[in-house]
């Protein structure tokens, strides 16, 4: 069940993201290091993006639920990524977040946010 809802919300996500000029290159692209939710493309930036998805109920928002360990385990997935896709290796990286808070509601609240973390040197 929560796979189902994750892959709902990445695909709602996914569909934000295509709206606003951005190609989805990948979903879901798992490695024993970690987990990258999509992967896209927006001029010459290969962008990594994480998904969250929180009721209103959550003791954090969905953003603050991505702590330092997480970064750590995308950056990690996102090198293996890149040792495996060599047409990529020269794209500028850049790390965003689209949160979804309050989706128990009508009408769940989403951010974008862009270059949201770094890799510290990827």
């Amino acid at each position: 069940m929560r796979t189902e809802r994750g892959r709902l919300w990445e695909a709602r996500a996914a569909a934000h993201l295509e709206r606003h000029g951005l190609e989805i290159l990948t979903r879901g692209y798992r490695c024993r290091l970690g987990e990258i939710d999509l992967v896209c493309r927006e001029d010459q930036h290969l962008v990594l993006v994480e998904v969250r998805a929180r009721s209103s109920g959550a003791l954090c928002s969905a953003v603050e639920s991505i702590d330092a360990h997480k970064r750590r385990r995308i950056v990690q997935a996102t090198r293996h990524l890149l040792m495996r896709h060599a047409q990529w290796q020269t794209a500028v990286i850049r790390f965003d977040v689209v949160a979804f808070d309050a989706i128990d509601s009508p009408e769940p609240q989403v951010r974008w946010i862009r270059n949201a973390f770094d890799a510290g040197g990827l």
